[in-house]
């Protein structure tokens, strides 16, 4: 009996450690599974749904049989009255489990599931490796991001992958707002010289003498432009707002080495791009960021990708560029009856570009309308303007839950008509389940409103307008190695907490609101 007491004792204090460790460097995830509000089990007859949906023709690392086993370890739950919301949120983490694949370096998550000619080994593509590790970060267990991203940038023998350099990317703001979810800074400051590296390389090819970085369409994911061409050198809001937030992201990972003049030599790249966007690619009579063409000329059309700037939050504020966001509210700009498209409407070129060679002339994309939803959460966030309200985010994130369904069903794909919802590509194989986009990102860090931040405060800022729904709950958010809890319940009778809005960590309130409004933990 002794004996027994004494071995409950070490493995209470063995249990201890581990939390207190797991805390201390933020990698842990043994918290995980710990819900508070919401049972697993009552979210198990989506997976048994999507399971049905298909003949489940190519198997990974995680097959259709083990989804479940793997979305109950590792995401957070979310509940809502509108059960379109709810349905996709799920479907959206059981398509990307479909992505990770193991390989002789570990895992890997791909953008295609079928084998891609252009794709680098093991089937990876490099277009939207900032997208997969934003919806990742949600992800309890880190080793799958965190080995594909050692395999782009290690996984040839020692060095990155021979395609890494094919797209775009923003990976170093990426991974920086990674740690702001689990504060894993031994990971993050362990990839910060392959990202002074990296962005050494885009200096060097893809630099102007202006200051200002060029991209080929293609290069930037973004095939068939009304701004450019697929061999044309535009420097384009894309690869310069991603430099812009690379270069803030690399500044402040070289504060957390202690590397002053690394910090400042960054934050000058930083500021140094800010003033080029703010002053080169800004149309002061559209009202609008635009491509800065290879005659030193702007391109005079809207794109989406004029958004992009506020994804990173480049724009000064207080000097109205936030004006451009009327835009997506006016049927000639962006807004359509499915979502945002790629390209003002009202331009004469808009979908002239025909269908099937991955045209950005205007239908809608969901890698595009992930960026603008992240930028549009920025705007609400973090500027004070008056142009757009938490209702028009929330439409625009219910138009891009109905886009995401095909024939009645579920789905995922490349683009898709702006009018009728139809899948342009929706027949091929290539397109189903094209991880490309964020979601799930979306819904934490926008619709729910969990903004990640250094400190230990939660911050919680809901864009869900008060009257759409009367009750939500996310739940089993891995945060800052704690459980975190944030649910609405206007009667009160939903979830027995009491009425109002709530955040928990670990099952312990910590904020309270009677209204659903921004919060801030002490």
């Amino acid at each position: 009996m002794v004996t027994n007491f004494k071995y409950k004792i070490i493995a209470f204090v063995v249990l201890i450690a581990c939390l207190n460790s797991s805390c201390k460097s933020g990698a842990g995830h043994s918290q995980k599974g710990k819900s508070v509000v919401l049972e697993q089990k009552n979210f198990k007859h989506y997976v048994d749904y999507f399971n049905t949906m298909e003949d489940e023709n190519l198997k990974f690392a995680i097959p259709n049989d083990s989804a479940w086993a793997w979305m109950e370890k590792n995401i957070p739950l979310f509940e809502c009255p509108q059960q379109n919301f709810e349905e996709i949120y799920y479907y959206r983490w059981w398509t990307a489990r479909k992505h990770i694949k193991k390989t002789p370096l570990g895992y890997g998550i791909t953008e295609f599931l079928v084998d891609r000619s252009y794709a680098d080994k093991y089937n990876l593509i490099a277009c939207a490796v900032g997208h997969h590790i934003n919806e990742f970060r949600w992800v309890h267990d880190p080793k799958y991001i965190e080995q594909d991203v050692k395999i782009w940038y290690r996984g040839n023998e020692g060095k990155p992958m021979n395609k890494l350099y094919k797209f775009s990317s923003w990976t170093a703001d990426a991974l920086y707002n990674r740690y702001l979810v689990n504060k894993d800074e031994k990971f993050l400051l362990d990839m910060y010289p392959d990202m002074v590296t990296d962005y050494a390389v885009w200096e060097k090819d893809r630099q102007r003498k202006d200051g200002l970085f060029w991209q080929h369409d293609v290069k930037d994911g973004m095939e068939e432009s009304l701004s450019g061409g697929r061999k044309v050198q535009n420097a384009r809001p894309t690869i310069n707002s991603y430099m812009f937030g690379n270069a803030m992201a690399i500044s402040k990972m070289a504060s957390m080495k202690g590397d002053k003049e690394a910090e400042a030599k960054f934050k000058v790249k930083a500021d140094v791009l800010k003033q080029l966007v703010e002053t080169k690619l800004w149309n002061s009579k559209s009202e609008f960021f635009e491509t800065f063409t290879e005659k030193d000329t702007l391109a005079q059309v809207r794109e989406a990708i004029g958004f992009i700037p506020w994804y990173f939050n480049l724009p000064e504020k207080n000097k109205g560029f936030e004006k451009a966001w009327e835009q997506i509210k006016d049927e000639k700009g962006f807004s359509a009856p499915f979502g945002l498209t790629t390209a003002e409407r009202r331009s004469p070129r808009f979908r002239t570009h025909g269908t099937g060679t991955c045209e950005w002339d205007g239908a809608i994309w969901p890698f595009a309308s992930s960026q603008t939803l992240t930028a549009l959460a920025n705007v609400l966030n973090n500027y004070s303007q008056n142009f757009v309200a938490k209702t028009d985010y929330f439409k625009q994130m219910e138009l891009y839950v109905q886009s995401q369904y095909y024939r009645g069903r579920p789905y995922i794909g490349e683009y898709l008509d702006e009018t009728t919802g139809y899948w342009l590509m929706g027949d091929r194989e290539r397109s189903r389940y094209y991880n490309h986009s964020t979601f799930n990102d979306l819904m934490i860090t926008g619709l729910v409103g969990l903004r990640p931040r250094a400190d230990e405060k939660i911050e919680v800022n809901p864009l869900v307008p008060q009257e759409k729904w009367d009750w939500f709950c996310l739940d089993n958010v891995l945060y800052h190695g704690n459980i975190i809890t944030i649910l609405w319940d206007k009667t009160g009778e939903k979830y027995g907490k009491g009425k109002g809005f709530r955040i928990f960590k670990n099952g312990k309130e910590i904020a309270v609101s009677e209204k659903l409004e921004h919060l801030v933990s002490e």
